[in-house]
């Protein structure tokens, strides 16, 4: 810990700054899901949900309990526009424990220790492609299952869950490249 209180300014700078991005990120995703691409179905099989963007690209210092409040409250807000009942919401949480279990698997032995955020401009595209692959596939699993409710339209449901998993891919990675920064690592 800083001595003194001049040692916190450019932390309270960088906090209130990533505060204020991820605030802002919140609201522009959520305003996309349920004005734009709720709209957006192709044949009835793929449904980009965009919006998971945002747990995938908080900080990695966020604490745990932060995190899945945050996965909540953006399910349940998704919920109230989408007229589902806490189906988002569940997901969201599911997709906020398998992202700790991905990072804490991959990071530490790719030696990405000291990076702040899973951007791709960060990470590099391998890493960011697998960790948006394997979260938006578990969090479409989990949603469109318990959408379903059944096991009778298995073979639909994996159907859907596989082509709106890629169409959601597809999105992140081109907001990923939209907003790529290159930065060199040390």
């Amino acid at each position: 810990m800083p001595p003194n209180k001049r040692d916190w300014r450019p932390y309270k700078t960088k906090m209130s700054r990533t505060i204020l991005i991820n605030v802002l990120r919140f609201l522009a995703l959520v305003f996309m899901q349920v004005f734009l691409l709720k709209n957006i179905t192709f044949y009835n099989l793929a449904t980009p949900y965009f919006y998971i963007l945002f747990i995938l690209l908080l900080p990695f210092e966020v604490p745990n309990i932060l995190l899945f409040t945050l996965s909540f409250v953006l399910g349940l807000t998704v919920d109230v526009f989408y007229y589902t009942p806490g189906l988002h919401a569940a997901a969201c949480v599911v997709l906020a424990l398998v992202r700790i279990l991905f990072i804490s698997i991959t990071v530490q032995k790719d030696g990405f220790d000291n990076e702040p955020e899973p951007t791709l401009s960060i990470m590099g595209f391998r890493w960011f492609f697998t960790y948006a692959v394997v979260l938006t596939l578990v969090h479409h699993f989990f949603l469109l299952n318990l959408e379903v409710f059944s096991f009778s339209e298995i073979q639909y449901t994996l159907s859907r869950v596989a082509l709106s998993s890629l169409f959601t891919v597809f999105l992140i990675l081109i907001s990923g490249l939209l907003f790529y920064r290159r930065k060199e690592r040390k």
